[in-house]
């Protein structure tokens, strides 16, 4: 086992998608006391310009003075490692990691670096996000990268995922998995998508139903795994292979 090490976390983007994270945290490391969970240290930056918004508008600068602060916090509280709950600010992640010292998880490489490993070179895969996170290019650059064709929704569907993220689940606090599910489903039987990236941290508030889940990879999942095991923890069990415990 590696040395146990403490994790850093940047949150607030949004606040619900960091609650959540802190719990699948607790809910995937193998621990019979308090003691064997990861130390972390949570900065829930909600007051954060909206991502989306930001790339957009051309305000990239707003959002990267703003989040300095807290490399500064993460820097000063000795973490090892930090991780970023939030698929679209990956959009920022070269200038974000030059400055900071400190190794920030990439979730957006990590996750589709595991979608080629499950699926294969040449699989077509779809994805559910923000404007922000679809515009930005990230997963198609990453994507392109290994060798996977992704998916965007069309104009409808996007706008149905929009209004998951930010009414139902952001605004209203609704987590029904109904909505989420028809478009996954409709993205793998009619568009013939291997599987589906669920490329938004608000997206993994909503529990789906298991067919649902058995064709999506949760970004958020993989980010969790990602921290514990750089963490110097164990899995319960896990998405990648020969890291859990059964």
């Amino acid at each position: 086992m590696m040395n146990q090490t403490s994790l850093g976390v940047i949150g607030g983007m949004g606040p619900k998608a960091t609650a959540v994270f802190f719990d699948m945290m607790l809910e995937n490391t193998v621990a019979e006391r308090d003691q064997d969970h990861v130390d972390m240290v949570i900065s829930n930056h909600a007051s954060l310009p909206d991502r989306t918004s930001v790339i957009l508008e051309g305000r990239e600068e707003q959002f990267l003075e703003a989040i300095s602060r807290d490399f500064k916090l993460l820097e000063h509280a000795g973490v090892s490692h930090i991780a970023i709950p939030c698929n679209t600010s990956h959009y920022f992640y070269k200038q974000m990691q030059e400055m900071t010292p400190i190794p920030i998880i990439h979730m957006v490489e990590e996750t589709v670096k595991l979608v080629h490993e499950r699926f294969g070179e040449g699989s077509k895969v779809g994805i559910l996000a923000t404007n922000g996170t679809i515009k930005s290019g990230i997963y198609k650059q990453v994507c392109e990268q290994y060798g996977l064709h992704l998916h965007m929704p069309d104009e409808r569907q996007q706008a149905q995922a929009m209004k998951i993220i930010y009414t139902n689940v952001k605004s209203n606090m609704d987590f029904s998995p109904d909505e989420l599910e028809e478009l996954i489903q409709e993205l793998v039987a009619e568009q013939n998508c291997r599987c589906i990236i669920l490329a938004c941290t608000e997206l993994s508030c909503i529990k789906l139903g298991s067919a649902a889940s058995e064709v999506s990879i949760d970004a958020m999942q993989v980010l969790v795994e990602k921290a514990i095991t750089l963490s110097g923890r164990q899995t319960v069990h896990s998405l990648f292979s020969g890291n859990s415990i059964e």
